[in-house]
């Protein structure tokens, strides 16, 4: 596997992790990688079933992030992950983490851990909030 940094979004070998923002600008080799983990292609947002996971290319001008997440959230299993992958600050479409945070917290969602993922994205995961009473 070419990017070892994939290997921390925590995909297993048999689930389906649904794709969705792809673009040119996406980074391939990240691409590859999860498709190594997982044993299959990525499945596109035409993809009709349940899914595992769900990664997000995002960029500041693809819209609202918040639609797109309850989008996603809608194709998930229970207890499904989902990653936001944006361009690295400095980079054409950069998203401030505040964004992908604001974003989260209008979904019922909180933004995790975020890393590089390759040269030019980062990879923030995105958690259920826990229910207090």
């Amino acid at each position: 596997m070419g990017n070892t940094n994939a290997a921390r979004l925590r995909f297993a070998n048999g689930q389906v992790v649904q794709e969705f923002g792809w673009d040119n600008d996406v980074d391939d080799d990240v691409r590859l990688a999860i498709e190594d983990i997982i044993g299959a292609e990525l499945a596109d947002e035409d993809y009709g079933d349940v899914a595992d996971a769900v990664v997000i290319w995002w960029r500041a001008n693809d819209g609202d992030l918040a639609d797109m997440l309850v989008d996603s959230m809608n194709m998930l299993e229970d207890g499904g992950a989902i990653w936001v992958f944006t361009p690295k600050s400095g980079r054409p479409g950069y998203l401030s983490h505040a964004e992908i945070e604001d974003a989260a917290d209008i979904t019922g969602l909180h933004a995790m851990s975020t890393f590089e993922l390759g040269p030019n994205w980062l990879a923030t995961a995105l958690a259920n909030r826990g229910k207090t009473r």
